[in-house]
């Protein structure tokens, strides 16, 4: 019943009475030692004193009982001046430790009603000071988790509305007969129900990618071909007056290992961005071996990106024209599944740019 009551008080309780009863052990010991040995050991220096030809054999009994009474009365004043010192300093004590487990809790309740920017302050405490820091640093992530999930609740708001708008303006215009059904009618219907498909469709990828869930089947593998059979097949998709297509890399390339599947994808999302906003000059798929890895670049002459733009590159929906009509072909968040393909793969890759001079994708495998 004692060690129930005692769990039922507050942690501030707690610890004070913690410290009391440590202190007042402390306290009893050193009555009890110092009552059993004090006495005896000053009988022990009278006797040394008298075998010095000191006469004290007839006072001994009073310097005896003298010696108790000082003994009583000092170990009764230190008791209280100690118990008092200690008390108070193990209350200021509990009181520290106690504010800031209360700031912890107002914050942690903040938290819970949505107030996601509220931090720990900084304790003076080293243990509290790293408990406060993780804790400010997980309310930072939180924080970000939700700033890019209002942000993907908009952009998909706002990519679903332009198909979703044009096609029920044709489709209404077609119920009232202010426009005649037509084959172009239906092509443009076509095309929009394409593009939510496709930006149906990426989503549902990026999901998965992002929780870890889509499926990666790393073995062995020699890229040549599939550059090669890449490079070969957007060839043949370019206009005359478009870019140029070309492929370096060293033959053979060295095994790696990656998904056959997964990096054809990244290959075609990076090379699919380069024609498209390239619209005269050069085009480049680079392969070369550095360190553990191989590395693969993709270099066009396009329009480039910014250097405010870089960080925000590989973000959901972020385009590098901003200008450009939203019907040329991207959802959007292709770069994004890209870079989560190449880590899911134990790669990484990045981007280098210049407004109006171009730009290289680069992203590596590790070798098998």
């Amino acid at each position: 019943m004692n060690w129930r009551w005692a769990k039922s008080l507050p942690l501030a309780s707690r610890l004070f009475f913690s410290h009391l009863v440590v202190m007042m052990v402390g306290v009893i010991s050193l009555v009890i030692i110092s009552k059993v040995s004090s006495p005896r050991f000053f009988v022990l220096h009278l006797e040394r004193l008298e075998s010095e030809r000191l006469e004290l054999i007839n006072i001994r009994a009073d310097l005896v009982q003298g010696f108790e009474t000082a003994w009583r009365s000092s170990t009764i004043w230190s008791v209280l001046v100690g118990t008092t010192a200690a008390g108070g300093l193990s209350y200021w004590v509990s009181k520290r430790i106690m504010l800031r487990l209360t700031q912890m809790e107002q914050i942690t309740q903040k938290f819970a009603a949505g107030e996601l920017t509220a931090r720990l302050p900084i304790s003076e405490i080293p243990e509290l000071n790293s408990l406060g820091t993780s804790f400010n640093r997980m309310a930072a992530s939180l924080e970000g988790v939700e700033a890019r999930r209002r942000e993907l609740i908009g952009d998909m708001t706002h990519e679903l509305r332009t198909p979703l708008t044009v096609v029920r303006g044709y489709l209404e215009e077609l119920a009232d007969g202010v426009i005649e059904p037509s084959p172009e009618i239906y092509r443009r219907l076509a095309k929009e129900t394409r593009r939510l498909e496709r930006l149906v469709n990426d989503l549902q990828e990026l999901s998965k990618a992002e929780a870890g869930y889509l499926p990666i089947n790393v073995q062995p593998v020699n890229l040549r071909p599939l550059l090669e059979s890449l490079v070969e097949r957007f060839s043949e998709q370019l206009l005359e007056d478009g870019p140029v297509l070309c492929l370096e890399c060293p033959s053979p390339l060295p095994m790696v290992l990656a998904d056959i599947d997964r990096t054809e994808q990244v290959l075609v999302n990076l090379v699919g961005n380069a024609i498209r906003y390239t619209p005269k000059g050069t085009i480049t798929v680079q392969a070369w071996t550095e360190a553990s890895n191989l590395w693969i670049s993709v270099i066009d002459t396009g329009i480039g990106i910014a250097a405010e733009s870089l960080p925000q590159v590989f973000e959901r929906f972020w385009r590098a024209d901003q200008s450009r009509d939203r019907h040329s072909g991207g959802t959007g968040i292709g770069l994004t599944i890209s870079q989560r393909l190449v880590e899911l793969q134990g790669g990484q890759i990045n981007v280098e740019s210049e407004l109006g001079v171009g730009s290289q994708f680069s992203f590596c495998l590790p070798l098998a």
